[in-house]
């Protein structure tokens, strides 16, 4: 049901998968589908986590192979993650929970991005967090900004943006 609700949503609007359709789909009963997810929102938000798993992924491998430069690797990732899967993308962060700190709940990425941010301030943990959702807002601000056609979906941009003269502070 995962696999097949991943796969309407990369042609279909969020509002028209159907639990119901997704099991005729994969061969299923429609009260068989119940015992895994009780409704829509359930199947959206394990779709959601799932797309969340692969965003983290994606940035943890961007960020191995950047070595020094795996922050702004991890930057660049998230953006091109939103403009390959941009419906995706956006039912990650309309239906993924988020915890205490304000960022998704499970997220592989955030952690890396925390851990990361902690190198930036000294380990200062407030300023980490700072940091960290400052940096979020950068990367997800641009992404938005590109998958809304305010600003063209272009590679070199995407480079100034994230390697230019920013906020960052030196690594320490």
């Amino acid at each position: 049901m995962l696999t097949a609700g991943l796969h309407a949503l990369e042609s279909a609007d969020i509002s028209e998968i159907s639990l119901r359709a997704l099991a005729r789909e994969v061969g299923v009963s429609a009260t068989a589908v119940y015992r895994h997810f009780p409704d829509k929102r359930a199947l959206l938000e394990a779709m959601a986590r799932e797309g969340l798993a692969q965003l983290g992924q994606m940035q943890q491998r961007a960020a191995m192979e950047a070595g020094d430069n795996a922050f702004s690797a991890t930057g660049r990732a998230y953006v091109r993650f939103a403009l390959a899967n941009p419906s995706l993308f956006r039912l990650v962060f309309t239906h993924c929970p988020v915890r205490g700190d304000g960022l998704p709940e499970g997220n592989l990425a955030a952690d890396m991005l925390l851990a990361s941010a902690a190198r930036f301030t000294g380990g200062d943990k407030q300023a980490a967090r700072r940091f960290a959702l400052q940096s979020w807002a950068l990367v997800h601000g641009l992404a938005m900004l590109m998958l809304d056609g305010q600003l063209p979906a272009d590679e070199a941009l995407i480079d100034q943006v994230i390697d230019g003269p920013t906020m960052w502070p030196a690594a320490s």
